[in-house]
C-alpha cells in the first residue's frame, strides 16, 4: 500500500490550488472564515464555480457527466477545497443520491435526474430518519401503498437537514409488513411541491433552523420514481450510508479546525501569555493532533485501498467514530481557547454584514455556534454505538 503521491497526483494538487486561488470569491471565503450562514444561493453560487469545471462531481463516471476521479483525486480536491476556505459541497444529490442512481436506478432515471443535480436544477434532501427510527433505522413506520400506477405515501421524516430549500427528497418508506424490517423498505424520489407534504422547521441550540420535520399526508408518487426494485431498499440504503461514514470523518475539516486552534492558543490571553504557553493545554493540544495524525493516515489506507477497487467496510465506522471524537474535541479546545469572548453566543452575529465588535473578535464569534451544532457527529449516519457494533459484528465475527 503506497501513501505517497504521485508527480501527477502532485500536479493535479497543483491545478486545483491554483483554480480555487483565481475562482473563491473573497466574500465566499470570508464567511466561511469567520463562520457566517452560508445562505441557498451561497452554495449554489460555488456549486456553479465547480460545475464550470466538471468537479461539482467529479468522482463520477464520465458517462455521467463526471472525469472518473479515483479515490485519491477526490480526496485531493476535498483537502484543498477545505485549505481554500471554500464552503463544503452540499451532499445530498451529488454524494449520495448520485451514485445511487447510477448503480441502482434506471436508464431513464439517469438520464433525467443526474444531469439535474449537476446544473443546479434540483436540490435535494434526505428522507432517513424519523421520529421513533434514527439509528434503528430498519424500524421506520412511513408507509407507501401502491395504487395503480402512484405510491401513496403517510408518515413523518425529521432531523431532514437544509430540507427548507430543497425541492426534491429521496426517501426510504415501507412498502411491506411481512417479513424482516429489512425486507419492506423501498427507496422513493418525491417532489417536494406534491400535495400534501409540509415542512418544519426545527430551531437547534446554536439558534439555526438548520433541519426540518417532513409530514407526508396521502401523498402520491409516480411508480416511476422507485429506484431499483420494490422493497430492496434497505440494500440501497446501506450502499450510500457506508459511503456518508467515511466523509463524516472529516479529516479535511479537522485538520482546519486545528490550524485555526493552534492560531487562537498563541494570541496573548487576558494573562498576557499565550494559552499555548499552559503545559497542561498545550498537552491537550498535543494529544488531539496525535489522533488526528493517527486517523489521517487511516484516512489515507481507505483511499489507497478505494482507489485499487476495495470497497470500504468496518474501516468507514473506525473513521466516522474517531472523526466524530476528534472534531467535537477540536471544537471544546477551541471554545476553552477564546475565553470569555466564547461566553456571548449571539445567533445574530453569524449573519452576513453583522457588526460582531460588541461580542469580542471575529475569531470567537462563531466557536459556540460550532461547538454546540457539532456535538450532532455523535449520533447522524448512525451512532457512534451502531457503529461499535458493526465493526464487532464484521472483525470479531460476534
Amino acid at each position: 500500500m503506497d501513501l505517497s503521491y504521485t508527480n501527477e497526483q502532485n500536479a493535479f494538487r497543483q491545478d486545483v490550488r491554483d483554480y480555487f486561488e483565481e475562482k473563491l470569491s473573497a466574500r465566499l471565503k470570508g464567511k466561511v472564515g469567520l463562520g457566517k450562514r452560508l445562505t441557498k444561493a451561497d452554495h449554489e453560487e460555488w456549486h456553479a464555480v465547480l460545475n464550470a469545471r466538471g468537479w461539482l462531481a467529479g468522482s463520477w463516471p464520465a458517462a455521467f457527466g463526471g472525469q472518473d476521479w479515483d479515490a485519491i483525486q477526490r480526496h485531493i480536491v476535498e483537502d484543498e477545497m477545505t485549505r481554500a476556505g471554500a464552503p463544503r459541497v452540499v451532499p445530498f444529490g451529488v454524494a449520495m443520491l448520485g451514485p445511487v442512481l447510477q448503480k441502482f436506478g434506471s436508464k431513464e432515471q439517469q438520464d433525467y435526474w443526474l444531469p439535474r443535480i449537476l446544473d443546479g436544477q434540483d436540490w435535494w434532501c434526505q428522507g432517513y430518519s424519523e421520529p421513533g427510527a434514527g439509528s434503528d433505522l430498519a424500524s421506520l413506520t412511513t408507509s407507501a401503498v401502491r395504487d395503480g400506477e402512484e405510491y401513496v405515501v403517510n408518515g413523518q421524516k425529521t432531523w431532514t437537514t437544509l430540507g427548507q430549500h430543497a425541492n426534491m427528497i429521496f426517501c426510504l418508506v415501507r412498502t411491506q409488513k411481512e417479513g424482516k424490517p429489512q425486507e419492506g423498505i423501498s427507496f422513493l424520489l418525491i417532489d417536494m411541491k406534491t400535495p400534501g407534504i409540509e415542512v418544519r422547521p426545527i430551531v437547534l441550540i446554536d439558534g439555526e433552523a438548520e433541519v426540518n420535520e417532513v409530514f407526508f399526508s396521502d401523498v402520491r408518487v409516480p411508480v416511476a420514481n422507485l429506484v431499483g426494485e420494490e422493497n430492496l431498499g434497505w440494500t440501497y440504503a446501506k450502499y450510500l450510508l457506508t459511503h456518508e461514514r467515511t466523509n463524516i470523518a472529516g479529516v479535511n475539516f479537522a485538520t482546519a479546525g486545528l490550524a485555526n486552534l493552534k492560531r487562537i492558543a498563541k494570541l496573548e490571553s487576558a494573562g498576557g501569555r499565550p494559552l499555548a504557553d499552559n503545559p497542561h493545554f498545550a498537552a491537550r493540544i498535543a494529544r488531539v493532533e496525535i489522533d488526528l495524525m493517527a486517523m489521517t493516515t487511516t484516512n489515507l489506507r481507505v483511499v489507497s485501498q478505494a482507489a485499487s477497487g476495495q470497497a470500504p467496510g468496518a474501516e468507514s465506522s473506525m473513521l466516522k467514530i474517531k472523526g466524530s471524537q476528534v472534531r467535537q474535541e477540536i471544537n471544546a479546545l477551541t471554545r476553552s481557547a477564546c475565553g470569555p469572548y466564547a461566553m456571548p453566543f449571539v445567533p445574530e452575529a453569524l449573519e452576513e454584514g453583522s457588526n460582531t465588535e460588541a461580542v469580542g473578535p471575529d475569531y470567537a464569534t462563531a466557536v459556540t455556534g460550532a461547538y454546540l451544532n457539532i456535538r450532532k457527529l455523535s449520533i447522524y449516519g448512525g451512532s457512534n454505538e451502531i457503529q461499535r457494533t458493526i465493526i464487532s459484528k464484521s472483525l470479531l465475527n460476534l
